[in-house]
């Protein structure tokens, strides 16, 4: 390695660290919780040309990997010699962002010494957006909420109160939702403060010799990988839940030469309710279930990620057209890795994990005008939680753990601050992880109320209800998941309800395949 190859390689760690900071920022200044405790996040940087050069650890795949697609988008609407010092640029078209219309992406451009030098890039999963709420009852996207097109949030340095005050008057959390927004740009320019002093020390007029250096190593390593990998297609059958029909999820995985492509023709089509998927979230959770076996080590950004290649039908479930209603599009995105990993298992056996429970059991409670009653005291809240993660090949799988997104389950103290609720049992549910030589992952137990008694709802969208997650190589199965009422009665896996006044809601979550046979 040259002298000036470890030069390089120490300015990349720096960036790192500059990204780190950037989402530390985020972290420390948001109002919500998804993101002060469950870190529902992402930050990144990006060259002038809109390739993601470096992210942050803190934050999800599909946040993550979305955004990097996502900064073109804002090039392409306003290109960079328009952008001026102190600007910010705002979305969350799910078409263009990460999703749903509840992730809102901030992009601003960095400055050194008067000149762009690239840009940064932040996406917050907000705690409202107006709408019907989290729910997937809508049927199209005009339901769901607030869609802002990419447009100047921020003119150097003049945040614009038109704007703010417009997303204010539509969301029932406007303190909440604008703190986060502000949150988002102070963000970038954490990470625009962090790049211009990197460049300073290092004597570095601009990104484009490191940035040449990070996505030609990155690529180089990756094709490395896949060099040694066996060469041909496989396929990968997955039945779901869905909401008014069951899902099939078909994936065709093809190891090239130079790259790996999935495919999703066969999938079903998009559906009438708020499950689909934008294939921008499809994109992102496919990509990082392959990069979970494939060059696991090898640095996430352009370089790397353009060496995976995925495709779906237009109108599929997975590649859902606009104006269709795609509120929870992580119910049909965070199981990309499992139909991934049932193709990659016949290339590499052995070496991927059963199938988890995937998709979050997030408990979206809410009450007011319109869900519980003229008289209902108006709240919103999202706990983030998880059932079990599938056996690994030679370790059992992790209990309550949010695979594949990654977040954190936020305290149950924390949820009783910010909302009237009372959560009077969190427990793991013993014994719900599939049996085998390595067992799935526990889910967990929980039981809510409201604290003073009253009427509230839950907007559920869960999966593994009816159909398991399944073990891998003779492992059994995981335990279905049950959503049901104190006093008894069984709730829908999917839809707005109510939890009656006095009564409480008890969710049992599901547990993770097992693999291999039990010895």
């Amino acid at each position: 390695m040259s002298q000036n190859d470890i030069r390089l390689q120490v300015m990349w760690n720096r960036l790192l660290s500059v990204v780190e900071e950037q989402a530390k920022t985020l972290v420390r200044t948001a109002f919500s919780t998804s993101a002060r405790e469950a870190g529902d996040i992402s930050a990144g940087v990006f060259d002038v040309e809109g390739r993601m050069l470096a992210q942050a650890v803190t934050g999800t795949p599909g946040h993550i990997n979305s955004m990097a697609r996502s900064v073109k988008h804002f090039l392409a609407k306003i290109p960079a010699a328009e952008m001026k010092e102190g600007d910010h640029y705002v979305t969350n078209d799910p078409w263009l962002g990460t999703g749903h219309l509840y992730d809102v992406v901030v992009t601003s451009p960095a400055f050194h010494k008067g000149k762009m030098v690239g840009l940064f890039s932040c996406t917050v999963h907000v705690v409202d957006i107006g709408g019907i709420g989290l729910s997937p009852d809508g049927r199209q996207i005009f339901h769901e909420g607030v869609r802002i097109p990419i447009m100047p949030l921020a003119r150097e340095g003049v945040v614009d109160q038109w704007l703010i005050d417009l997303i204010r008057a539509n969301v029932r959390e406007p303190v909440q939702v604008e703190g986060d927004i502000y949150a988002l740009m102070a963000c970038n320019e954490t990470g625009e403060r962090r790049l211009s002093a990197m460049l300073e020390e290092n004597g570095l007029d601009d990104l484009e010799v490191l940035g040449e250096h990070i996505i030609a190593r990155s690529r180089e390593a990756m094709l490395k990988e896949i060099a040694v990998l066996p060469k041909g297609t496989w396929k990968s059958h997955m039945r779901i839940d869905g909401m008014e029909a069951p899902i099939d999820l078909h994936a065709t995985l093809t190891i090239a030469e130079d790259h790996i492509a999935v495919d999703y023709a066969g999938t079903s089509p998009q559906s009438g309710f708020g499950i689909n998927c934008p294939l921008c979230y499809t994109d992102a959770y496919t990509a990082f279930g392959v990069r979970c076996i494939v060059g696991p080590e090898i640095p996430n950004n352009a370089g790397s990620l353009d060496l995976i290649r995925v495709t779906a039908p237009e109108g599929s479930i997975v590649n859902a057209l606009f104006p269709a209603a795609v509120n929870a599009r992580s119910t049909m995105g965070h199981m990309m890795p499992d139909v991934v990993f049932g193709a990659l298992d016949q290339a590499l056996p052995g070496r991927v994990p059963a199938e988890g429970t995937s998709n979050l059991w997030n408990l979206k409670l809410g009450a007011g005008q319109g869900l519980t009653g003229a008289t209902a005291r108006p709240f919103m809240a999202t706990m983030f939680h998880s059932g079990g993660a599938g056996a690994r090949p030679a370790q059992d799988g992790l209990s309550a753990t949010p695979y594949p997104s990654g977040v954190k389950n936020v305290p149950v103290e924390v949820t009783e601050t910010v909302a009237p609720l009372v959560v009077w049992r969190k427990d793991l549910r013993d014994g719900s992880g599939g049996e085998g030589k390595y067992r799935g992952g526990d889910g967990q137990i929980m039981e809510v109320a409201h604290r003073h008694g009253e009427a509230f709802g839950i907007f559920a969208t869960f999966e593994r209800v009816t159909y398991p997650a399944r073990g891998r190589h003779g492992g059994a199965d995981g335990a279905k998941g049950v959503v049901k009422l104190g006093s008894g009665a069984v709730l829908k896996a999917k839809g707005f309800q109510v939890i009656p006044a006095g009564d409480r809601l008890v969710v049992e979550m599901p547990g993770g395949g097992g693999m291999f046979p039990k010895e």
